[in-house]
């Protein structure tokens, strides 16, 4: 069926053959990983892959994102932010609407759920209709021609989604995506509302750990490193120590239980401590990890929104304030990241860190 095309259910019911006898239905043995991950084995005298995905992968994959994310791939960006919290998305929302009304600002379209498109120089829709309930992790496309422009999906809390999501877009061959979301500090030294620009990864999260094992290391990519932190120079107006101050580099720990705290802290807390972690959260280092395995670029900036080991924790009424603030802040450096990677030569961007020994002829 065509994108969009919608049958009633019950017209299955009338249909006495089997659906899979009527349409092309996914061969799982064509929709499976094995090029990307480096465990397709190619027999001798047969042709090797051309690219990373199959076309079966990629179509699975194109009406997977239409489904969790409420938007036509056409209208993903080559620059992609994702976050675990639906503030950077209301004010990701409120800043894209202000320049369609401003006249776009270089970009020339915004797309939100259900395809609604309002153009530049437009002050409401000129297409589309909004969903009835947003989906699982709803996506925002901020355009530029030549899928120049940002993509910000909020992908919610967890490694599932965030592997989910990564697993689908990755089909485009986006040029860069980097999270921005809250983290636990686990550092004395840090305050809440400073940033952590992630160097390497714990991973615990493991639901990668079938596709990449936890023993390949994630190695930090200068061209995004250098961008994120020139981006929170900037919009800080911070430099020197006093940059250092409010942003460290170190290690991200990522896990899979929201709850680690109310485990018996003695195992939790001298891993953390080994790994020498600055902080905590559940999607970075999958989010990274799949970058890594997937050839796209990416980053972590984190923003730490509380301090569990050491008894800081947000009141309703200090989380209210601290999102106010925090939040317009971090999301203007995310995005001015994001521009200044767009302005790069895209090969030097695609960093060779990411090429394993044999590697297919389209990336």
């Amino acid at each position: 069926f065509l994108e969009g095309t919608y049958v009633d259910g019950t017209a299955a019911e009338r249909i006495k053959r089997p659906i899979r006898d009527l349409f092309d239905v996914p061969d799982l043995d064509g929709t499976d990983d094995q090029i990307a991950n480096g465990t397709f084995e190619v027999a001798f005298g047969e042709p090797r892959p051309l690219a990373p995905f199959t076309a079966q992968r990629i179509d699975y994959s194109l009406h997977r994102m239409t489904h969790y994310t409420a938007t036509s791939p056409q209208h993903f960006q080559n620059f992609v932010l994702f976050t675990n919290y639906q503030f950077y998305i209301d004010e990701f929302v409120a800043r894209a609407r202000e320049l369609m009304e401003s006249g776009g600002g270089g970009y020339s379209e915004f797309v939100e759920p259900g395809n609604v498109v309002t153009k530049a120089g437009a002050g409401a829709p000129s297409e589309g209709t909004p969903p009835q309930r947003l989906p699982q992790m709803p996506a925002y496309h901020l355009k530029k021609p030549g899928h120049g422009g940002i993509t910000m999906v909020n992908i919610g809390v967890g490694p599932s989604n965030a592997k989910t999501i990564t697993d689908h877009i990755a089909v485009l061959r986006p040029h860069a995506w980097v999270m921005l979301g809250h983290c636990a500090g686990l550092r004395n030294t840090q305050a809440l509302g400073d940033y952590v620009l992630a160097h390497a990864y714990v991973r615990e999260d493991h639901v990668l750990d079938d596709d990449l094992p936890v023993w390949v290391p994630i190695p930090p990519l200068a061209e995004i490193q250098v961008a994120l932190q020139e981006a929170v120079a900037e919009v800080t107006g911070l430099s020197g120590y006093d940059l250092k101050r409010i942003m460290r580099t170190g290690t991200v720990a990522t896990i899979d239980n929201r709850n680690w705290e109310l485990r018996d802290q003695r195992g939790p807390v001298q891993r953390l401590s080994q790994s020498r972690a600055i902080a905590l959260d559940m999607e970075s280092a999958t989010i990274a990890a799949n970058g890594f395995r997937f050839r796209v670029p990416y980053g972590t900036l984190l923003c730490v929104s509380d301090k569990p080991l050491h008894g800081e924790l947000k009141l309703p009424g200090m989380a209210t304030e601290f999102y106010k603030r925090q939040v317009a802040q971090h999301l203007t450096i995310g995005i001015k990241a994001m521009e200044k990677l767009a302005e790069m030569p895209m090969e030097r961007l695609h960093s060779r860190k990411l090429r394993s020994f044999s590697e297919t002829a389209f990336q």
